[in-house]
């Protein structure tokens, strides 16, 4: 298809150009588009009307003018029609069609990929979720979101880097080594008050209870920094490690775990604080050194306290800084919750004040999600009667379930996620409809094998018996795969990639309500299941991207 869009824009430039030199108008840029509706063409485009101004005619008549001077013959183009004000359609007709499927036979899992990203290195930061409890429902949904992101970016010829961003410093840290130490005490016996501000989950006395088990009451007279230090290694580690089951159970696997402390020991704040000094963009105000981010129109933000103790944002700068500076990424995408939508502009302006192209940093800002259960409002595990963890949730509907649905909807959207509807066996259920595609054609295929029927290569097959309408929009559905790829990858929606699958699994269901396969005639059975192998290894590759199993039986 882009090969066949840049053979109608040629079409479209000649007659342009042509147009131009006989009658002295402007040069012009214009579009070619493919319109939602196939009614109206398969490729359209507003040259005409980009054209009207300059020529001081309607840009139907020039879109007349234009059409007449155009050469078809020995195209894949069939008509060239002018509708509304003045845009001219382009109707294709079906050879271009028998292409693809020898296309899909060539490629394989490899179908839909392309290489648009030229190798440009690429690092994706998601989920990053704090390390002092367990991950909640924005981590579900960044974590679908944002693997699915980098399995785009990946398909789409970018070097990818998949980063957890771990926050084992600061006053989280500090806030977690208070209530481990509280918990440990009163679980050896000592009386001790636990603050309201402190962590308040079963969690942290679960890590305490582990850790006395370990330890017993060796620590209980020891100074309390050696106690906490010691409790938030033990307790930080087994809570990583957990983490990483989880991630991994969900079909995430990270290239790098980066340490926020790791920042601090390689002296990577101090220097970005000294780059920002120097180059005056800090200032010290109430004993306190600050962010110029008014600047860029945006509220100054602390770097570092009148304590001394440097901010989460000092050591944001520093890490985003590590990422271009120390790592040479060409571009870094982070996955935010919306609630940060206010630190966007000012770690933008941030980059620039440390010397890198903000533009390189792009933020994905995620809305959060509702859990229905029954229409009403989920806020309990059916388990543990306690909030809905990811692991809560993954034990309920299966990961297939989650990964599909957290990717129904474009990050920014929020959209309210029906429990009973993601577990149910039913064509209501969108994952179960595509699965249930997926696993049909490869009953069809087994059925026919067991017969001594199999599929075979394209070079043997008179693909052009595949005249029914179903057949034809089949084959279309399949041929805009990669087009979908590439869309998904430039706009950072892998939203793109379920609506697909979903189009493609109603093309097939429309198409077998159509079209036997095993039928009599050999020569229309080999194009008919040539066709439905082609729809399996497309729809296992989308799956694939969304890492959502391609089940062969249901």
């Amino acid at each position: 298809m882009t090969n066949i869009k840049q053979e109608v824009r040629e079409q479209i430039s000649k007659v342009v150009k042509d147009a131009i030199f006989s009658c002295g108008f402007e040069a012009v840029e214009f579009t070619v588009e493919t319109p939602r509706e196939r009614a109206n063409g398969d490729f359209s485009t507003n040259a005409a009307m980009m054209i009207a101004k300059s020529a001081k005619m309607p840009p139907r008549a020039i879109a007349d003018k234009l059409v007449s001077c155009m050469d078809i013959e020995k195209t894949y183009i069939d008509r060239v029609d002018v509708a509304g004000p003045g845009f001219i359609n382009f109707y294709l007709n079906d050879n271009w069609l028998y292409e693809v499927l020898p296309l899909v036979e060539r490629l394989g899992s490899r179908y839909g990929g392309s290489n648009i990203g030229g190798g440009e290195k690429v690092m994706i930061e998601f989920v990053s979720a704090n390390p002092t409890g367990p991950m909640h429902m924005g981590n579900a949904r960044g974590g679908a979101l944002g693997d699915s992101m980098a399995n785009v970016l990946d398909f789409a010829g970018y070097d990818v880097t998949r980063e957890f961003y771990l926050n084992d410093a600061g006053n989280q840290i500090e806030k977690f080594a208070c209530s481990l130490e509280a918990r440990y005490l009163q679980q050896c016996g000592v009386d001790v008050a636990f603050s309201e501000d402190w962590y308040q989950g079963e969690d942290i006395t679960q890590r305490a209870r582990e850790f006395m088990e370990i330890e017993g009451d060796k620590y209980v007279n020891a100074p309390s920094e050696d106690r906490k230090k010691a409790l938030v290694e033990y307790a930080l580690e087994k809570n990583v490690e957990g983490m990483k089951k989880t991630l991994s159970y969900y079909r995430i696997n990270y290239d790098v775990w980066f340490r926020e402390s790791d920042l601090y020991k390689n002296g990577e704040v101090d220097e970005v604080l000294d780059i920002l000094k120097s180059k005056g963009h800090a200032y010290e105000k109430d004993g306190a050194l600050w962010f110029k981010a008014s600047e860029d129109g945006e509220k100054d933000e602390v770097l570092v306290r009148a304590n001394g103790v440097p901010t989460y944002f000092a050591a944001d700068i520093a890490y985003h800084r590590n990422k271009f500076a120390v790592r040479g990424f060409d571009k870094v995408i982070d996955i935010w919750g919306a609630d940060h939508h206010g630190h966007v502009a000012r770690m933008k302006a941030a980059m620039e004040a440390v010397g890198i192209d903000s533009d390189k940093l792009e933020v994905v800002l995620m809305q959060l999600v509702r859990l229905m259960r029954g229409g009403e409002v989920a806020r309990m595990s059916k388990r543990s009667g306690k909030s809905i963890t990811l692991d809560d949730l993954l034990d309920e509907i299966g990961v297939d379930a989650a990964r599909f649905f957290f990717n129904m909807r474009n990050a920014g959207s929020h959209f309210d996620f029906d429990l009973d509807l993601a577990v149910e066996q039913s064509n209501n259920n969108p994952v179960f409809y595509v699965q249930y595609a997926h696993a049909r054609i490869c009953s069809i295929i087994r059925l026919l094998q067991e017969d001594g029927v199999g599929v075979e290569s394209c070079a043997h097959i008179n693909l052009k018996l595949l005249k029914e309408e179903a057949e034809l929009n089949l084959i279309r559905k399949i041929a805009e795969f990669p087009d979908e790829i590439a869309a998904a990858a430039q706009t950072l929606e892998p939203a793109r990639m379920t609506r697909y699958a979903m189009e493609l699994a109603n093309e097939f269901h429309s198409f077998y309500n159509a079209c036997r396969v095993n039928v009599d005639d050999t020569d229309l059975r080999s194009a008919r299941l040539k066709l439905i192998d082609s729809v399996r290894v497309t729809l296992a590759n989308v799956l694939g991207i969304l890492a959502v199993e391609a089940v062969e039986k249901m």
